[in-house]
């Protein structure tokens, strides 16, 4: 639920800026409710406040209705819809970008180190780079271990064993053309998650990558299908026992920074960057002139050199790919 606030929005903040409590206001007493302040293009390019509200108690909705709203000063509008901004529409503005150019970008909208994920979560394999969606997913390490299977059947078998009694979480269908996946484990221990059918699977359903802080395993078949897949280690051991999946689509932790469903993603060799859906579109603008720089600045000295040029200097397929979208 969001609530856009005009000359209203500083008493919403001032309301709820600490602890996201909202027992200055009588009618909500003992209710909460957590809340984020962004900033969203409409439709016409200027700039809205969003006030975003997460319920927690379904009587919680007339409360809020009736009093923040009443005290705002100036229009206050409610929308059900999360965001105007389609990330997928903005994943074109990412196509030539590296990670650093990225990284540059963070920096100039002032988000100084806010999406750098930690160097220890990494390609795979070298030459590996894609920018996308996060689709997230997070796990928690399993409280019980794995039983003991009776016959070499079951050891086959032993996902789908795991998964009858504990349950799981099925996501497979809710994958975009576009999507990466993010996978937050929760600090569990070595557990090879993802796998070379799992993954391989993901891939087939429309996604153009995974990133995980936990491990994945089958390296060597990873590296062959040339899987996009980045993570924190190579991991030896199966799922069952060690770790679960227990929610898709929710802001998680991983690799040491926050990643919320929409947020665009991507990785090269120089790691793996995270960029708020609500500053993409800025952060895109400010990479692009960095990497046309650098893309001009290095073909002078390809020349100085004599080395042949490569697509790495080709600025003038790159300056005219961005063109169409002044």
């Amino acid at each position: 639920m969001e609530f856009a606030a005009g000359d209203g929005l500083p008493i919403l903040v001032h309301l709820f800026k600490s602890s996201l409590a909202i027992t200055p206001v009588g009618a909500v007493k003992n209710r909460t409710a957590s809340a984020q302040l962004e900033t969203a293009p409409t439709k016409h390019g200027e700039r809205k406040c969003l006030f975003i509200f997460r319920i927690h108690y379904s009587s919680f909705v007339q409360e809020v209705i009736n009093e923040p709203i009443n005290q705002c000063k100036g229009t206050c509008t409610m929308n059900t819809n999360e965001s105007t901004i389609d990330p997928f529409e903005l994943l074109k503005l990412y196509k030539y970008l590296r990670v650093a150019d990225v990284c540059d970008g963070m920096d100039g909208v002032g988000h100084f180190d806010t999406g750098l994920m930690s160097p220890e979560v990494r390609p795979l394999w070298h030459g590996m780079k894609f920018w996308g969606v996060a689709f997230t997913l997070r796990c928690v390490p399993a409280n019980r271990p794995m039983w003991k299977l009776n016959t070499t059947e079951e050891v086959v078998r032993a996902h789908g064993v795991w998964f009858n009694e504990v349950g799981n979480v099925s996501y497979r269908d809710q994958i975009q053309s576009g999507h990466v996946i993010v996978t937050g484990t929760g600090g569990a221990r070595e557990v090879g998650f993802w796998g070379s059918a799992n993954s391989l699977n993901m891939i087939a359903s429309g996604a153009v990558g995974i990133i995980t802080d936990g491990y994945c395993r089958d390296t060597d078949e990873l590296i062959l299908q040339q899987t996009p897949i980045c993570s924190r280690a190579r991991g030896r051991t199966i799922i069952p026992g060690r770790i679960q999946a227990v929610e898709t689509q929710t802001p998680i932790g991983c690799g040491g920074v926050q990643v919320r469903p929409g947020d665009i993603v991507g990785c090269d060799g120089d790691g793996v960057v995270v960029v708020p859906i609500e500053l993409a579109e800025q952060v895109a603008v400010h990479a692009r002139a960095v990497l046309l720089a650098d893309m001009r600045a290095r073909e002078e000295l390809y020349k100085r050199l004599d080395m042949t040029p490569d697509e790495t200097v080709d600025h003038e397929t790159v300056s005219a790919y961005y063109n169409q979208f002044e």
